[in-house]
């Protein structure tokens, strides 16, 4: 950016050189009281202006922005850095991303040129870690049963993150230990070079021993490092107000002196056309950090000019630093009305929380909706943004406070139905208890049935204590497989038998379709009876053969037919076999499923009758009814068979009846 020159200048008639331009840096403490204006100055002079001193100490604030922070950078060069890399809005990252950033950013090599964003991290990581972990203890507290129970919570996420803080905290104590040994060391060395520069203004010594030890502190200075940053400007006004002295005292050769004044301007308008073009960037923060070295090299690398061009310069280069400045307050106006933008979010975030703190309602589906709606909330809280430094605290405040008591409000409800899930706690254990004494059982018609029943029951029971709710649930289901799979291996050893009844009963079928009835109504009434009781003695059959009782039914209605039964009997023989197979298979519900029907069956018979009857009253009582005529015949016939009906009806509820207390 700036031409490099030759800093050798040598005196025409061939004196000892010495060399001018990195000489004259003395000129910055000269640049430094006559082109700053002092107070002093301003407060003797009685014609200077308001308007006048609050631009000069405009101009003052923006200058002293730049000379702090090159002072800082000047005392660790790695702060330099720091510029280059973003300041993202870690306020927005969630705990996962914040943890990620942190492992990326500590692997840099220059470890403090990201302690600023490191910081930043850590004080959003905790914000949320902390609040977090305080709605973990919250939900602990309102669920626990020992009053004893303490608190514990591990995270392996905030074990990730003290570890990789850790990391930086080492490299960074390691850094701050090498950095303020040598900061000491060097300021000791750098304050000796100023006294033995102001002991070389001595007339008894010989000039050209003077100029040797000048030349040799001049690279000494050079070449001494950095110095703690409240030390910077001090040291270095003394060194170039001695360094000043020293060429006064000189007396040097005025064509050499005027060539370095003459190329030390060239030097500083280079500087303030950079500077005009910084003032057009968009990047107002780069040009800023440029701007920034700009002033390092204006003060450090450059030497005076002359007088009668020391103050217009400078206040040209003061004029542009200032609407620099100017332009980077109002980035950072920008970014406070952003910052007040974030803080109405965020409020009214905490008010909708608040909000639902306040609206009851009664139902854990419920509850868990208003849940969602709070974390969704409190999602919508992080992603918002920065708010002002100033407020920050006490809006993350009203945040904790409004979610806490929305947890409390949330808490109240479950507290009032702990006493309800202990007490199906109690019911569940008393069915496990059940369970366990009947999981040995090998009284499965008795026992299948209460296991059925016991499991429609657990189901009817609402929620325990999520503490014991695996637990249990473990226990009554391994005592239920543990019956089940007995029971399943049981009927597996049944099943042989049930296929030999069934071969058994597809052989005697072909011996029941050749049976031929004898014309005796005893005789022959005895041989079916005596095929039905041989055909219940082959025992039951397999659930998907059972369609041979089918056959053997439609065969014994055709004997029951050829065998002149009366109508009633033969429903009541065949009904009575049809029962008979259903109680060989235990199935009860198919039992009380054929009592419902009959017993529908009759209201309705009834309810026939009853219609009947009332019917034959309205002929019977009317005035010219002289005998009853074909209609009234017609509904006394079905008065009669609705009754026989009923008669039956009653019969085969009546034998259902007797199965049940058998």
């Amino acid at each position: 950016m700036l031409e490099e020159k030759n800093d050798n200048l040598q005196e025409a008639d061939g004196k000892t050189g010495i060399e001018i331009n990195d000489s004259v840096q003395n000129d910055a403490i000269e640049t430094s009281n006559s082109e700053t204006v002092s107070e002093n100055e301003i407060s003797h002079n009685e014609t200077v202006s308001t308007e006048e001193i609050l631009e000069d100490t405009d101009h003052q604030s923006a200058l002293d922005a730049i000379t702090n922070s090159n002072a800082e950078e000047s005392e660790d060069e790695t702060l330099k850095e720091r510029h280059d890399i973003p300041m993202k809005d870690y306020h927005t990252f969630s705990l996962d991303e914040l943890v990620d950033e942190l492992k990326k950013l500590i692997n840099t090599d220059k470890i403090m040129s990201v302690k600023d964003h490191i910081e930043e991290i850590k004080k959003s990581f905790l914000l949320q870690f902390n609040h977090f972990i305080e709605e973990k203890k919250e939900e602990f507290n309102a669920s626990k049963q020992d009053p004893n129970e303490e608190f514990e919570y591990h995270s392996p996420l905030k074990s990730k993150f003290d570890e990789y803080y850790n990391v930086f905290r080492e490299k960074r104590n390691a850094h701050f230990k090498h950095l303020q040994t040598n900061l000491k060391s060097n300021l000791e060395n750098r304050l000796t070079i100023v006294e033995e520069l102001k002991e070389l203004i001595n007339p008894q010594e010989n000039i050209k021993d003077i100029l040797k030890h000048f030349n040799d502190l001049r690279e000494r200075w050079k070449n001494a490092g950095p110095i703690p940053k409240d030390k910077y400007n001090h040291v270095w006004n003394n060194y170039h107000f001695h360094l000043e002295n020293f060429y006064d005292y000189l007396h040097l050769d005025r064509e050499a002196r005027d060539l370095d004044f003459k190329y030390n301007l060239e030097q500083k308008q280079k500087i303030i056309t950079r500077v005009e073009e910084l003032a057009n960037e968009t990047d107002i923060s780069k040009a800023f950090r440029e701007l920034q070295d700009l002033h390092r090299i204006w003060k450090e690398d450059i030497g005076p000019v002359s007088k009668e061009h020391r103050d217009t310069i400078w206040n040209k280069f003061s004029e542009l630093t200032k609407k620099i400045h100017d332009k980077r307050e109002l980035l950072f106006e920008s970014q406070r009305a952003n910052e007040q933008k974030n803080l109405e979010a965020k409020k009214e975030i905490i008010a909708k929380i608040e909000v639902l703190g306040t609206e009851k309602v009664n139902s854990h589906p419920q509850w868990l909706l208003q849940i969602q709606k709070v974390e969704s909330l409190r999602n919508e809280f992080f992603a918002a943004g920065k708010v002002p430094n100033e407020v920050n605290e006490e809006t993350w405040a009203a945040f904790k406070n409004a979610v806490r008591n929305f947890n409390s409000f949330k808490n109240s409800f479950y507290k009032d139905i702990k006493k309800d899930q202990t007490d199906n706690l109690n019911k569940k254990m008393a069915l496990v208890a059940k369970a366990k004494e009947l999981q040995e059982s090998t009284d499965f018609n008795a026992t299948t049935p209460i296991m059925k029943q016991i499991q429609e029951e657990w189901k009817q029971i609402g929620h325990v204590p999520k503490k014991y709710s695996d637990k249990i649930w473990k226990e009554f289901k391994d005592a239920c497989n543990h019956y089940f799979d007995k029971l399943k291996e049981h009927k597996s050893e049944e099943n042989t038998e049930e296929v030999a009844a069934f071969d058994n009963k597809k052989a005697y079928l072909d011996t029941l379709r050749a049976f031929e009835l004898t014309g005796d109504h005893k005789t022959d009434l005895d041989a079916i009876k005596l095929h039905i009781e041989t055909w219940k003695g082959f025992g039951k059959v397999p659930f998907s053969r059972r369609h041979i009782e089918g056959k053997f039914n439609k065969i014994l209605d055709a004997l029951f037919e050829k065998l002149s039964l009366s109508k009633k009997d033969s429903e009541m023989m065949r009904f009575s076999n049809r029962i008979d197979s259903l109680s060989e298979s235990n199935d009860t519900r198919k039992l009380d499923n054929e009592k419902i029907f009959i017993m529908r069956k009759i209201e309705e018979v009834q309810n026939e009758i009853f219609q009947l009857e009332n019917n034959i009253q309205f002929f019977t009582n009317t005035k010219n009814a002289k005998k009853e005529n074909s209609i009234v015949l017609e509904v006394r016939k079905n008065i009669a068979i609705h009754k026989e009906s009923l008669e039956v009806w009653k019969d085969k509820l009546k034998q259902l009846r007797n199965l049940s207390q058998e």
